[in-house]
Parts: structure tokens; C-alpha cells; sequence
């Protein structure tokens, strides 16, 4: 089902709602340290992370001058809003509309020395399928790699492509940090940056629940 309501609007409505539904959870992190590194060394770093863990991860690295990959769809345009709501930029495209555009942006955040989100597996699917962007981006850019992913105790599920999670109130919200990589040059190394990063998100994050 496509959405009708203005983005104003949501932003508006969702944002106040989220914010206290957010401030309700208690996370703990495991192998921070792993990107605290990066961060304060200002060393720009992409963030790896699926789909449907994304509400949770938006909030816990709000206000880091980081960029997110969104869809230029419509309903992109909700994620976009709402995440600049949080401190983020928008690097806008996807796999399936903009990628050039999407690949473009995120190397230019990159060599300004920010950090990018990818969620590999979007906009629109298949669910923990990785496309290769992340791993060109992160080459292109001389970027680390840091794969990310959250868990919760309690969580309601969309019906959507990737069954998209959002902790419920007061919900244990665990969040794990994958083994940092890097991508070398040339076809070779793109194609072993992708087995990286397959290979380190499945450590994190299982098989699709």
C-alpha cells in the first residue's frame, strides 16, 4: 500500500510519537569499540547494516553527522524527513531508482570525512539480500566498513518485504557491531569486500529470522 499523506505531515504526527517510544528503550551495545575507534579518529566509515533494523539503529547514532542512503520514492521522502528531524543528511537513491546518484553522494560524504548508512537490502528487497553499492561506495570513498545490527526483546513486526522492526515500549534493545573491514582495489577486491561483508553481517545478525 502506497501512502497518501503529505511528508509534512507525518513528520509532524510520528516524530513526537517515535521520539517518546524511543526514549523508552533500553539499549546496550556489544563490540562498540570496534566503531568508537573510527569515530574518534574521524576516519570515514560506512555503516552495513539490513533494513528492518533500521528505526532502532536511526536513534541510537542520532546528532553524528552521518548521511543515509534513502530511496528518491515517495516513500522515501518520510525517511529522509524524518531522519534530518534526527541530525542525518540524505543521500539520495537506491538500487532500483538513482544509484549513480546514490554511489555519487555517499563517495562525496566520504571524502569530506563523514560517515554513509546503507542498508544493502533496500528499498524494496529481497530481505537480506546484499547489493553490491555499500561495498563501491566503501571502495570509492577509501572507507571502512563497519557492519551493524539490533535485536529486541519485544518488537511489533510490519507485513512487509523485510518484516520491519519496531521495539515495543520499554523493550531490551541489543545492538552489535560486526568486525570493521576495508575493500582493496579493482574487481578483485569489490568481489571479496562483498564475500566481507555477507560473511560478517550472517555473524551478527543469523540467518533471516
Amino acid at each position: 500500500m502506497t501512502l497518501k499523506v503529505p511528508p509534512a505531515a507525518v513528520r509532524v504526527l510520528a516524530g513526537p510519537a517515535f521520539r517518546a517510544l524511543a526514549s523508552s528503550w533500553r539499549i546496550a551495545t556489544v563490540d562498540e569499540g570496534r566503531w568508537r575507534a573510527l569515530y574518534q579518529a574521524r576516519r570515514p566509515h560506512v555503516f552495513l547494516l539490513w533494513h528492518e533494523v533500521l528505526l532502532p539503529l536511526l536513534w541510537q547514532h542520532r546528532h553524528q553527522s552521518i548521511a543515509i542512503v534513502v530511496s528518491e520514492a515517495r516513500d522515501g521522502q518520510y525517511l529522509a524527513d524524518f531522519a534530518a528531524s534526527l541530525g542525518y543528511r540524505a543521500v539520495r537513491g537506491s538500487s532500483t531508482r538513482g544509484a549513480a546518484r546514490a554511489l555519487l553522494g555517499a563517495v562525496r560524504e566520504l571524502h569530506a570525512g563523514y560517515a554513509v548508512a546503507f542498508t544493502p537490502d533496500g528499498p524494496r528487497g529481497p530481505r537480506r539480500e546484499l547489493k553490491a553499492g555499500v561495498v563501491a561506495a566503501a571502495q570509492r570513498g577509501g572507507a571502512t566498513i563497519v557492519p551493524l545490527h539490533a535485536e529486541t526483546d519485544r518488537a511489533w513486526r510490519l507485513h512487509s518485504w523485510d518484516r520491519f522492526m519496531i521495539p515495543k515500549p520499554g523493550a531490551r534493545v541489543r545492538i552489535v557491531y560486526g568486525r570493521p573491514f576495508e575493500v582493496g582495489p579493482g574487481d578483485a577486491g569489490l568481489a571479496a569486500g562483498l564475500a566481507d561483508a555477507e560473511e560478517r553481517l550472517r555473524e551478527i545478525a543469523g540467518s533471516a529470522a
